[in-house]
């Protein structure tokens, strides 16, 4: 029996919440220096890579608004093809629950999934801090992905810090929206200057969203998903959104609060997680 035949079928792509969110500067170069922790969800994608020996790389499953060529999970497959001076070929299928637009990192996940399965389906060899460092060329988020850790992250999010958080339960809302992260961040009302704090002050209950006035101001779909949640318990916008989030110790908490909310809303109930599933795989 070949190696391929005893991985795993399904490959998860975890979601992730920013916890907090600060900006604390702008580089020469034009990116924001930020301040944020990661934190996965047991809940997310799910791909499946069937190697193929014609040298394609194939995406299989049709994304509204996203052309194969243009999918972090293709570019990725093509970038560690390259990287490893391959002619090897992989179908690609998605099981896509994670919104686009939503903060969740759906397509960061996907991308870091990507590279991870098939650096072993591939036989490639290379390491978690190899493949994060080629992560990193298709975008800031991959990396925390690849790594697998919940993390404190800064300068545009890539220099990460494992942290031990709570695990509690979250419930996620999606408003019906596509925040554009491009246009938060060109928004000349963002604030730029946030004093920078640290883990304890962070562990401590310290850190806001910078970006959450500016979508709630923009976004009526979130502000109601906000204003929503925040019945239930203290919500918070994850990134630059869509999404929104409130945690709970318990999950019949939670999904007491979810069972107060679905009717209205689209989301879901999910236990946070300090180390991602993809790498019970690895």
């Amino acid at each position: 029996m070949s190696a391929a035949a005893n991985l795993p079928k399904s490959w998860p792509a975890p979601a992730k919440l920013n916890l907090f969110l600060h900006i604390t500067g702008l580089r020469e170069d034009g990116y924001h220096l930020l301040q944020t922790v990661f934190q996965f969800l047991d809940f997310g994608d799910e791909l499946v890579f069937t190697p193929r020996e014609h040298g394609r790389i194939q995406r299989l499953t049709e994304i509204p608004g996203v052309p194969a060529e243009q999918d972090l999970v293709v570019r990725a497959a093509k970038l560690l093809k390259q990287q490893a001076g391959l002619d090897a070929g992989v179908d690609i299928e998605i099981d896509k629950r994670l919104p686009m637009g939503g903060g969740l990192g759906g397509g960061s996940s996907d991308a870091a999934t990507a590279l991870v399965a098939l650096n072993r389906i591939w036989d490639c060899g290379l390491t978690l801090e190899q493949l994060a460092k080629l992560g990193l060329q298709l975008g800031a988020d991959v990396p925390v992905f690849i790594r697998g850790q919940a993390a404190w992250a800064e300068g545009v999010g890539e220099e990460l810090i494992p942290v031990d958080l709570p695990e509690p339960w979250y419930v996620v809302l999606i408003p019906p929206v596509n925040v554009s992260t491009a246009k938060v961040f060109s928004d000349p009302q963002l604030i730029r200057d946030c004093p920078a704090i640290t883990i304890r002050d962070f562990l401590a209950g310290a850190g806001g969203n910078v970006c959450e006035p500016l979508v709630r101001k923009h976004y009526s779909q979130v502000d109601a998903a906000l204003s929503g949640l925040s019945e239930y318990a203290a919500s918070r916008l994850t990134g630059t959104g869509a999404c929104v989030f409130a945690a709970f110790e318990q999950e019949q908490q939670a999904r007491a609060a979810w069972d107060g909310l679905k009717d209205h809303w689209q989301g879901f109930v999910a236990k946070g997680l300090n180390w991602s599933p993809l790498l019970d795989e690895v």
